[in-house]
């Protein structure tokens, strides 16, 4: 591995709407592109690249769940939301590819006719031989988000880091686009963030994360290069440790 590199496996967590770029909803290909160039820089140094992405950018399953007698099952809501989170990693791992980085798709709902089932010993092996790895459809059950999906694939694979991928440059006390007076955390403890309820990722993955000591680093996605600074430990985001 690259001396630059300061981690040797990590979980990239992308939420669905990073994938949309500034449209309203899908995929934005030039976004798609700009994040498979990005992996495979990342690749070069040397570093085993596994990723969860969310599917809110096709289907949000809690945005049409409620209390009103005519929504949505929350589990079948659910489950369109893991099935949206297949057809991004199938968008993503078509980019990758090509470029020339082999990728699988591994999906904890069994559709075998596009992807693998997720068997952890295959996908680390696939890490060792230099694959990305794209783990879709969370953990494959209802009332749990692709946050805790990917505190527990990086716990499962042994990662060394969760690299939380945002649309702002790290955590703050409030929302800095409605809150000018917003303060940036460069570092936080896991009970902080827990105790405060501050947006870094759901309640079950940081609780996950507490109780492994994983790191989870949350950064700014939308600056190309940044997947690459947060690898080689430059000072960027947030640390929740």
């Amino acid at each position: 591995m690259s001396k630059r590199a300061r981690f040797r496996r990590i979980v990239l967590k992308l939420s669905g709407e990073a994938l949309q770029g500034r449209q309203t909803h899908g995929i934005d290909q030039a976004v798609l592109v700009s994040i498979a160039r990005q992996i495979k820089e990342i690749k070069r140094m040397g570093v085993e690249v596994a990723l969860v992405l969310g599917g809110g950018n096709i289907f949000r399953g809690q945005e049409n769940t409620g209390s009103r007698g005519l929504d949505m099952d929350r589990s079948v809501a659910d489950y369109m939301g893991m099935l949206a989170t297949v057809i991004n990693g199938l968008a993503l791992q078509d980019a990758l590819e090509k470029m020339r980085v082999p990728t699988r798709v591994m999906t904890a709902i069994e559709m075998q006719k596009i992807a693998e089932p997720y068997i952890r010993r295959r996908a680390v092996r696939h890490l060792e031989k230099g694959r990305v790895v794209i783990f879709a459809a969370g953990t494959g059950n209802p009332y749990f988000t692709t946050d805790t999906a990917a505190a527990l694939r990086a716990m499962e694979i042994g990662a060394d880091v969760i690299l939380k991928a945002t649309k702002v440059d790290g955590v703050y006390t409030a929302d800095p686009k409605k809150v000018r007076t917003a303060r940036k955390f460069t570092s936080l403890k896991y009970i902080d963030v827990l105790k405060n309820r501050l947006q870094v990722m759901d309640a079950t993955a940081v609780s996950l994360c507490m109780d492994n000591k994983l790191p989870i680093i949350v950064f700014d996605l939308t600056k190309e290069g940044n997947i690459r600074r947060v690898v080689r430990g430059d000072a960027i985001g947030t640390v929740v440790q």
